[in-house]
């Protein structure tokens, strides 16, 4: 038990140290660059919307 409570400890403790602080610093795209950001949110979102168009189609 003990054990385990130390190995969670310093998994978290680890995964914080790796990451940069700042929000918008731990996802795998960049928040900087505005006009790329917003086209990919457009086509994520975009082609969620227009799944069920298309798929109720067939």
């Amino acid at each position: 038990m003990l054990e385990q409570s130390v190995r969670r400890f310093t998994t978290s403790v680890l995964r914080r140290s790796r990451y940069e602080e700042g929000p918008g610093r731990n996802l795998r795209f960049s928040v900087e660059d505005r006009p790329q950001l917003l086209i990919m949110m457009t086509v994520h979102f975009g082609s969620g919307f227009a799944a069920p168009f298309f798929i109720g189609r067939h």
